[in-house]
């Protein structure tokens, strides 16, 4: 494989050597993701086609774009970038296609169904620039169960004579089975023997009978369109005015070629239908049901067993509390988008398998339907990625919120999840949801709190709810040592009243309570609370702020219209004059690294909030900053 320095290194190969390539892609792939983790069924999946692509395409030049981006390790491979010994690591390659990486990168999205619009964009731009360059968009069937992706074709077939290449890699999943019509369609489409092989069958039997052969071929071949409907029915493609070419052996790199090369030909939009398997030469992702190995952590590579277990996390503990309501409660429903695993509702899938309903890759679809349920008596735990969410906002507030629907969104990998970059950081979600009139949101800080507070969250009937924990492990239990209005006094001065009120917000809780411990050492008493449910502000909290000299904010969300920004508006409309600094996320896109590199990148460590503190307090005392490490100081 050390031969293949860019995509024309292809070109020289034969037939055998190919196979061997792909052999060896396979058994590197294999190696390398079991010691970094990462998306590993995927890329196992997409060897051959890949190899066909760059054998086919000419990229940088035409452009190749992948959907979601979980498959484009082998991309990565075959354009020159083959050190994958920090894959996903700061400084090293990122997950998903990247940019900074490649000029053969185009785009770096990482959330599902938008390939087909950039590709879309993309054509028209070449048409209007007389370019004669070439637009691949290689998509998924769990992806095209996105609307997105059907509003992108809706356009994309308007204009016949404008080229672009639409590869579908049907492996039957996107992380779990893919569900819905469009799945079923596809299976058709994978079961039943092609239109075009029918055909080249029949009339190497027709034009061997005498006199009424070929006529009766012709009248055939101009019946084709009830043909194919009768024996592949490619027609729902078709119909749109895409020309159809498949179903295609994405294992066969001859076929593959074939295939590529006809629709390169054509001259305007061209669907290519290739049939991969997920997890392809690696049995213990075969043999994985849940996703076939879709993204793995640190395995042993001959068994594909975890090197090391990481604890409880947050998502088995919702998971196992799901479980719990749903005996409790026949009217508890739960929904996912096309992730039931990643979002631990699997469980509750197989107490409740009537209960639970996949959208498949329809976030806004997703929200639209909860809001249904819940009008028909029923309350439904719509359970997403927190970044994900992010797509069906207008649904949130124009279908559930205005409605006063009571529907409970759990966000998993809320906050800075790291490792999979700009796109999957959960950083958005408490400062999009501040402006959803009614909306209530909750901050878990720890599992006793993910169970409390999400029995709370269903509780309320008349308005959306929202439950937002961590990605990963979740920690030790954080005690409370009192109460104030619905807040949690999570540490108090031992007499007397506290300098410093310290607002903590969801996981953060420890790293607060680390931050008192820094200030006390400087002399600086502080109250630690957990708000617990962070919008709408406790009405307690102006008063509490009020006996203290500073009010320090601390969350895992963007700084900018966060829950600091919130409580800053809350204490300006009681007349709390009082300082107030707010510790976040900064408003940028953040680069892939362990979470704990970026919270230290971004200064959301305790020692840096504590001398930033100390350093306020100081000033108000009218004395000099202290020391810049010495807040930091045991």
């Amino acid at each position: 494989m050390t031969r293949i320095r860019g995509p024309r290194d292809l070109d020289r190969l034969g037939p055998e050597q190919l196979e061997q390539l792909a052999a060896e892609i396979r058994s590197f792939l294999v190696d390398a993701v079991s010691k970094t983790g990462g998306h590993l069924g995927p890329n196992l999946g997409v060897v051959e086609l890949t190899i066909a692509l760059h054998r086919v395409f000419h990229s940088p030049k035409d452009k190749i774009l992948f959907d979601t981006g979980h498959q484009s390790y082998v991309h990565k491979l075959l354009t020159g970038r083959q050190d994958f010994s920090r894959l996903k690591s700061k400084g090293g390659l990122s997950g998903y296609p990247s940019r900074a990486e490649s000029e053969h990168d185009v785009i770096e999205n990482s959330h599902a169904s938008t390939v087909l619009g950039w590709a879309d964009g993309i054509a028209k731009a070449n048409q209007v620039l007389k370019k004669d360059d070439h637009v691949v968009a290689v998509t998924g069937d769990g992806a095209l169960t996105g609307g997105m992706a059907w509003e992108a074709l809706n356009n994309i077939a308007a204009a016949k004579d404008r080229p672009l290449v639409i590869v579908v890699n049907d492996n039957e999943r996107s992380y779990s089975p893919t569900i819905g019509g469009l799945a079923d369609h596809l299976a058709t489409l994978r079961t039943t023997d092609g239109y075009e092989r029918f055909l080249a069958r029949g009339k190497d039997i027709l034009e061997r009978t005498p006199v009424v052969g070929r006529p009766l071929y012709d009248t055939l071949h101009g019946a084709k369109k009830g043909l194919k409907d009768f024996i592949a029915p490619q027609g729902m493609f078709e119909d749109l005015g895409l020309k159809y070419v498949g179903p295609i052996d994405g294992h066969d790199i001859e076929a593959l070629e074939s295939a590529l090369l006809r629709a390169k030909r054509f001259g305007g939009p061209v669907i290519v239908h290739c049939l991969t398997e997920k997890g392809r030469g690696y049995q213990p992702a075969l043999a994985d049901e849940a996703d076939r190995f879709h993204a793995v952590g640190k395995i042993h590579p001959d068994t594909g067993l975890p090197i090391a277990s990481s604890g409880v996390d947050w998502t088995s503990v919702f998971g196992e509390e799901m479980v719990k309501l749903g005996r409790e409660r026949e009217d508890i429903v739960a929904i996912t988008a096309a992730m039931l695993h990643p979002v631990g509702l699997d469980r509750f899938a197989k107490i409740f398998p009537d209960r639970v309903y996949d959208v498949g890759i329809a976030e806004q679809h997703g929200a639209v339907s909860a809001a249904g349920l819940a009008t028909g008596g029923l309350h439904p735990v719509f359970a997403v990625y927190a970044t994900f969410l992010n797509r069906a906002f207008d649904q949130v507030l124009m279908d559930v919120a205005l409605h006063r629907c009571g529907v409970t969104f759990v966000l998993d990998r809320a906050g800075i999840t790291g490792t999979d970059g700009a796109s999957h950081n959960g950083m958005w979600d408490m400062s999009i949801l501040q402006v959803v009139p009614g909306l209530r949101i909750a901050a878990p800080r720890d599992a006793d709190q993910v169970r409390a507070q999400l029995r709370e969250a269903v509780a309320i009937d008349d308005a959306p709810t929202v439950v937002r924990f961590s990605k990963g492990a979740v920690g030790p239990a954080v005690a409370a040592v009192g109460r104030v209005g619905g807040m949690d006094v999570l540490r108090r001065p031992a007499e007397g009243p506290a300098d410093v009120l310290l607002v903590s917000v969801g996981a953060l809780a420890p790293m607060c309570l680390e931050i008192a411990g820094l200030l006390d050492k400087q002399g600086i008493t502080t109250t630690v609370v957990d708000p617990r449910w962070v919008k709408p502000v406790d009405e307690a909290l102006a008063p509490l702020a009020e006996q203290h000299r500073v009010v320090v904010t601390v969350e895992d969300n963007s700084r900018v219209g966060g829950v600091g920004s919130a409580i800053a508006q809350s204490l300006r409309d009681a007349g709390v004059d009082v300082p107030l600094r707010d510790f976040g996320i900064p408003p940028r896109f953040l680069d892939h690294a362990s979470r704990k590199e970026v919270l230290a990148e971004i200064g959301l460590t305790a020692p840096d909030i504590a001398r930033q503190v100390t350093g306020l307090v100081a000033r108000l005392d009218g004395r000099l900053e202290d020391s810049p490490t010495e807040a930091a100081r045991d």
